[in-house]
């Protein structure tokens, strides 16, 4: 992922070396008009800041995507990990529970068959690595 990161800096590094030899050529060419040097000179500051603030943006963007990336695979290794703790306990096993996890928020939901199930099954959830809480929507039949 980080390599990803990596070679699109690279590129938008590169379209921005392309369009400052661009604007530079651009400024040669208006340099033979009398004033023109300044005014080339401030279009050119421009510019860069322009492509300064857009390459800063487009950063931005493409690391909160990688964090957002991140936090989906830490839920989902939560998840399998409470899921199989689940069938791993023998009372917790035959039961239909169903784990979800956002943003290290651990959802129980489904049926138990006693409040002894319904507490152990928030136990297993909250002794996990990585969960901030448990939300226990079970419902004991």
């Amino acid at each position: 992922m980080q390599e990803k990161h990596a070679n699109k800096l690279m590129t938008l590094s590169g379209i921005l070396v392309v369009a400052a030899c661009l604007s530079a050529s651009l400024g040669l060419a208006g340099c033979e008009k009398e004033g023109g040097a300044e005014e080339v000179g401030r279009k050119m500051d421009q510019t860069a800041e322009r492509m300064g603030t857009q390459l800063e943006a487009t950063k931005a963007s493409m690391d909160e995507k990688a964090e957002r990336s991140g936090n989906y695979l830490e839920d989902a290794a939560i998840t399998a990990k409470i899921k199989a703790e689940i069938l791993g306990e023998s009372a917790l096993k035959v039961l239909q529970i169903d784990v979800t996890t956002i943003d290290g928020v651990v959802t129980l939901s489904g049926t138990v068959d006693s409040q002894l199930s319904f507490e152990r099954a928030t136990e297993v959830a909250r002794n996990n690595q990585g969960v901030k809480s448990v939300e226990n929507n079970l419902v004991v039949k």
